[in-house]
């Protein structure tokens, strides 16, 4: 259970702590990958992928570009845009299913590239829902009082686990990075108002990389069967996404006496446009609040949300005071809700 806006609870109850973002860094990779490109790799075209996704290209990153690589570069924008060093970060939180490795954590090289020296972290799997967790893991660190700065981090690079000749999964993926920095609030500001986050195991079939973990190790018949790539029921992740979406993002409004009409952004997860306008429209939000850069981007899982929100600024969209929900489902399945007061 998260909290309510301040104006509709007791002095007494308001926490002693409150977070918000501060700062907002972006990178993606300047190689491209359009529809036109793919309609040479795999049979598919142009027209079916803009119908079917709403995406017209994705970024992808050259072969000497890892996921740490991406995390460090948007980090460095989020700390240049708040103006502090590295070295003032408490923590460090990575949300990633592409880590460089399966260990170190992905947050220990991003920390060393930075120069964050004294911050502690840890990598947060939680597919494309990650973002959205580690907000609420950030915004919750900060709100016990025990951190002043934590760097919360997605970033993947999906074209290393993407089958180039599965034309169902291929066209949906691109790479990215994005970061936002949670600190405490002054006088006078909301920030982090509440949360509804999930997961559903029975989901975990219909999503996945099969092999390469301790159930399948690598071998040569993994490879040959390219059972290191995503594998996915398209279908019932499009019912589920459309349905918790809206059911998560409509718990946390009602629970929080939020109208729609009060919301200045809905930043969703970008993994298909008809996902994201089903559930907007199950919502009844107005379409000019919803925010949607797929066509741009692609899929960048954990990447997706600030991406947008980046975007949401720049189109004068999300703006200081204003109300945002952001909301993901991801493998897992995971599902991710957050209300924020937008303070910067």
């Amino acid at each position: 259970m998260g909290w309510y806006i301040l104006d509709l609870v007791p002095e007494h109850a308001i926490p002693k702590y409150r977070a918000k973002i501060t700062a907002l860094g972006c990178y993606t990779p300047p190689g491209l990958l359009t529809n036109q490109d793919l309609e040479q790799m795999v049979d598919t075209n142009n027209q079916w992928i803009l119908e079917r996704t709403g995406i017209a290209q994705r970024h992808i990153a050259t072969p000497d570009v890892a996921t740490s690589d991406m995390a460090v570069e948007a980090a460095r924008i989020a700390l240049e845009q708040r103006g502090i060093e590295a070295g003032e970060l408490d923590a460090i939180v990575v949300c990633t299913v592409t880590p460089d490795m399966l260990f170190p954590a992905t947050a220990c090289l991003v920390q060393n590239r930075l120069g964050a020296k004294g911050a502690w972290g840890f990598d947060l799997v939680a597919a494309c829902s990650g973002f959205i967790y580690g907000l609420t893991t950030a915004a919750h660190l900060v709100s016990a009082g025990s951190h002043k700065k934590v760097l919360v981090i997605g970033s993947d690079t999906m074209s290393r686990i993407i089958d180039y000749t599965d034309r169902s999964t291929c066209v949906l993926f691109g790479d990215g990075a994005g970061a936002m920095l949670i600190e405490p609030t002054e006088d006078g500001e909301v920030g982090f108002i509440d949360f509804v986050n999930e997961i559903d195991g029975s989901g975990g079939d219909y999503l996945k990389q099969p092999a390469g973990g301790s159930r399948m190790p690598a071998t040569a018949e993994t490879v040959k069967n390219r059972l290191h790539f995503v594998k996915q029921d398209g279908s019932q992740v499009f019912k589920y996404a459309v349905r918790k979406m809206f059911e998560s993002s409509r718990e946390l409004l009602q629970r929080n006496d939020v109208s729609c009409s009060r919301v200045a952004a809905f930043i969703p997860h970008q993994a298909n446009r008809r996902i994201i306008t089903a559930a907007a429209d199950r919502l009844g939000l107005n379409c000019e609040k919803v925010i949607i850069n797929i066509d741009q981007y692609g899929n960048t899982t954990a990447a997706t949300i600030p991406l947008a929100t980046r975007d949401a600024i720049q189109a004068g969209k999300l703006k200081k005071g204003d109300l945002v929900v952001f909301a993901a489902v991801g493998a897992g399945y995971t599902v991710g809700t957050n209300l924020w007061r937008w303070e910067f």
